[in-house]
């Protein structure tokens, strides 16, 4: 593949926009406030505890129950952990989480609080020594929780468990067992915590809110609801189905306020700065394009489109409006012709890098191409975008991230491979 460097037009026209991107609220049924003996969480239940398992699957608590994965059927919980059912009086978790352990990365305990009692399973085995009294393991904890959280470094000061009763948080150092207790004035009372995706998830009745662990602040339209996010609901199914599909994305950036949108044959996956993930088909949010992009990125709060060979460029907001003058000729745009595998803006906001494979070159223009590097490593990009975490360069189902674009055409070794599903969307299979 050829890496070509282009410098960036201006836009004709400049648009009033809203960078806050719409989410569609679903109208789902009502709460059941009686579950039937095998609940479904689509009917709006109040969960009493999420955490993820060891290899990152969500796991979410109800009575008896527990839902493993977002569209997980109802299973007994004791079916997993069954010490766990032969708690005197059990009729729910109080709280759940996973904890990981610094000295051994691989280690990863689910903890159980029970009123006062505290189980810790690894591989689904109940730890020697356990259940223990809540002061026994975490002392200065009290007993009765309503949630708990696990909050690593560097999204906490210190490697920490957050826990939740009433109005409070406590917040405990797992090095040095320390306690510190805040109040989270504009949270509401979670019934349950939960973090996904390196995002802090305060549930309470069927919704949810996004706060920040270490002030509790909470950002943006909140609260949502959680099925339309965490659920795989018949009204949200596209979502779940791009979510996990292992078919390769054919475009992706993110744009300024830090949005994502990620392109797929007919449909194309939004994620706000939230972390929250929802669907559309592009010919809804993009109609002049109908579906199939073969590339995009985003300058100057505006999204450039590469299909066959035009360019469209739309302004990013609660609708995408096409700019007047737009679609134009790929070569009068960009200076280039032929397919295009993958374009992309990093840092300096003034070249776009093209990725085409085969020997196509640029073409003389205004807007020619001011460099060319020969990629060494990757015979073939699908889609590729630059954020703060540097360069992502998506190869089928997975992606290598880089952090600067010198290494991406000169490395001479690939970096660690991602799963594109799991690590940027959040599939939990």
């Amino acid at each position: 593949s050829d890496l070509f460097i282009h410098c960036l037009p201006d836009p004709h026209q400049k648009h009033d926009h809203n960078n806050h991107q719409s989410t569609q609220s679903i109208a789902l049924s009502p709460i059941q406030t009686n579950p039937a003996d095998n609940p479904d969480p689509c009917d709006g239940l109040e969960m009493d505890a999420v955490a993820l398992n060891e290899e990152g699957v969500p796991y979410f608590f109800k009575g008896d129950y527990v839902f493993k994965g977002f569209g997980g059927q109802a299973k007994m919980i004791n079916k997993s952990f069954p010490e766990v059912d032969n708690h005197h009086q059990m009729d729910h978790i109080d709280a759940a989480f996973r904890m990981h352990h610094d000295d051994d990365p691989t280690h990863n305990n689910i903890f159980f609080i029970l009123d006062d009692m505290v189980y810790s399973y690894y591989q689904y085995k109940l730890e020697e020594g356990y259940p223990k009294n809540i002061s026994e393991v975490f002392p200065g904890i009290p007993d009765h929780l309503d949630a708990a959280v696990e909050c690593p470094k560097p999204e906490c000061d210190e490697h920490s468990v957050i826990f939740f009763k009433g109005h409070d948080s406590y917040h405990f150092n797992v090095k040095t067992k320390a306690v510190e207790k805040k109040k989270f004035e504009s949270m509401p009372n979670c019934t349950s915590a939960f973090r996904f995706m390196e995002h802090y998830y305060c549930f309470h009745g069927h919704m949810f809110s996004k706060f920040d662990p270490k002030t509790g602040e909470v950002h943006g339209k909140q609260p949502k609801d959680v099925r339309d996010y965490f659920m795989r609901c018949s009204s949200n199914n596209h979502t779940e189905r791009e979510r996990c599909s292992r078919v390769h994305l054919d475009a992706v950036t993110s744009d300024q306020a830090g949005h994502m949108y990620a392109f797929r044959g007919h449909y194309f996956l939004q994620k706000d700065k939230d972390g929250v993930l929802k669907a559309d088909t592009i010919e809804h949010a993009f109609k002049e394009l109908h579906s199939d992009v073969e590339a995009v990125f985003s300058h100057d709060d505006h999204l450039y489109m590469i299909k066959d060979d035009n360019v469209f460029a739309y302004t990013v907001g609660e609708n995408h409006t096409l700019l007047d003058g737009y679609p134009k000729p790929l070569k009068e745009e960009l200076g280039i012709e032929g397919h295009i595998d993958a374009a992309f803006v990093c840092e300096d906001h003034q070249h776009v890098h093209i990725i085409k494979g085969g020997n196509h070159s640029g073409t003389a223009s205004p807007r020619a191409a001011t460099g060319k590097g020969k990629l060494l490593l990757l015979s073939k990009v699908n889609a590729a975008m630059c954020g703060p975490e540097g360069l992502k360069v998506i190869v089928g189902n997975n992606y290598y991230r880089y952090n600067s674009t010198m290494l991406f055409v000169a490395g001479r070794a690939l970096p660690e491979q991602h799963r594109v599903s799991q690590e940027l969307f959040g599939c939990d299979h």
